[in-house]
């Protein structure tokens, strides 16, 4: 499917971290372009829209004051108010950082930075981008999330009966500051539901800040929340804002909440009770206003269990339950989601869409779907992209049962002579997805990896 989000570039006088840069977003980014100055920036950004732009703070030799870097930061906003910048520098302090903030910056990291804060940076920045950008079309949409009809103005298609439900409660919800907790299985679309929400709240012009806590390490998860101030910890160089705070004034969606350890659920549960955060060692809370939307593919059982699951915070993330009907009890909006997105990938590959056949719609109506609408999506891409004529019939979808395989295995007979790494390591992964219904969590253990590895791979692979 390709990479997470579209462009992303990084300004930086130094080839080496222009290199490492490059090589560790490219797994984030379609497009990863770097400049050593001001003059190269502004020309390779020039009629672009990049998602975040990375900003060293200096680039003449010996600076230090961050003068150069605010000054671009200032030419950049005038360009373009929207833009989402990150700061960079290896002379931060906590001076800096606030002044780059003040600027117009969204956050901030230091060289020598650690990949996974990077990455969790860069991604809350880009989402925060494609939030900016979804605000004008998603408030047009607010007057018709509530009819279920499929028109496709909601992200939400579907006609079906558990879905006129689903869309009958965004409807009512989201006006409301209530807490909202969506609930499903892997794959049924909980984002857009977060989404659909937003765009229908008073906050709806403010920032939506997105933290999905399967993708982030858990010892990280704590500064990730509610922020650090510097030397808190071995690698806190400078003061760092936490998506809480970062979410002042507009909507926090927590995505995969069941992933957030019992140790922090507490103090998550004090700064919703008390609308204020405490950063990683300092002393002194900070007010938030924030609505806080959470998800989860638990199952009821693992949710209501007190030795996973803190009762009383659930009780405070759950005003509103939205459950998320899963795809085989929909299957009437099968043939609207399967003409949506054929039309979505003959678009971006640039080919005629092609006509599903009778009796390939059948298939796909009968067939069980346990990676649910995003499942259903993969599929349609594949079969739109290998099309050998104007007509997709139900081979093409590869709805067979998958073919069994040891751990030491390659999928098929057919790729036992191919040791290219990364097919081999695709294979495998879309094995272990298929064989365990999409459930990461399950997928991630079979093969051995964190759920966050197991996120890059399917990132780096556009599973």
């Amino acid at each position: 499917m390709g990479a997470e989000f579209d462009l992303c570039v990084v300004i930086d006088d130094d080839e080496d971290i222009l290199m490492a840069a490059r090589l560790l977003l490219r797994t984030l980014f379609s497009e990863v372009l770097t400049a050593q100055g001001p003059d190269e920036a502004l020309a390779a950004i020039a009629g672009r829209a990049p998602d975040v732009v990375l900003l060293d703070a200096n680039f003449g030799r010996g600076a230090t004051d961050a003068g150069e870097g605010l000054a671009l930061l200032d030419r950049l906003l005038v360009a373009d108010p929207e833009l989402v910048v990150v700061m960079i520098t290896a002379h931060a302090g906590v001076q800096v950082a606030v002044t780059a903030m003040k600027h117009g910056a969204t956050d901030f990291v230091s060289k020598p930075w650690r990949n996974e804060r990077l990455l969790a940076t860069v991604r809350t920045a880009a989402a925060l981008r494609r939030s900016r950008r979804a605000v004008a079309t998603e408030r047009g949409k607010v007057a018709t999330i509530a009819a279920p009809a499929g028109g496709g103005t909601s992200p939400l298609l579907g006609a079906a009966p558990a879905m006129a439900r689903v869309h009958s409660l965004i409807a009512r919800a989201a006006p409301t500051d209530a807490n909202v907790l969506v609930l499903g299985e892997n794959g049924t679309g909980k984002e857009l539901v977060a989404r659909a929400l937003h765009a229908a709240s008073r906050r709806a012009e403010r920032v939506m800040v997105t933290v999905d806590l399967g993708a982030v390490a858990e010892d990280l998860i704590d500064s990730e929340l509610f922020g650090h101030v510097k030397g808190a910890f071995t690698d806190a160089r400078s003061d760092r804002i936490g998506r809480l705070q970062a979410a002042d004034g507009g909507t926090l969606f927590l995505d995969e909440i069941g992933n957030l350890p019992l140790r922090l659920q507490p103090k998550l549960l004090t700064a919703l009770e008390q609308r204020q955060v405490t950063p990683v060692g300092a002393n002194k809370p900070v007010a938030i206003d924030i609505r806080v939307i959470a998800a989860t593919n638990l199952s009821p059982e693992r949710l209501h269990d007190e030795a996973h699951f803190r009762q009383d915070l659930l009780f405070r993330l759950n005003t509103v339950e939205i459950r998320l009907p899963p795809l085989r009890e929909r299957r009437d909006d099968i043939a609207v989601l399967v003409d949506h997105y054929v039309e979505i990938y003959a678009r971006r590959y640039d080919r005629p869409a092609p006509r599903v056949s009778p009796a390939a719609r059948a298939a796909l109506e009968a067939h069980d779907w346990p990676g649910n609408v995003r499942a259903l999506r993969h599929a349609v891409e594949r079969a739109v992209i290998l099309a050998p004529g104007p007509v997709l019939d139900a081979e093409d979808f590869s709805l067979g049962a998958p073919p069994r395989i040891a751990a030491s295995a390659v999928v098929t007979p057919a790729a036992a002579d191919d040791l290219n790494l990364d097919r081999v390591e695709r294979r495998l992964v879309e094995e272990a997805l298929r064989r365990h219904g999409y459930n990461i969590s399950l997928a991630a253990q079979e093969l051995g990896l964190s759920r966050a590895a197991l996120y890059r791979r399917m990132e780096k692979h556009g599973l």
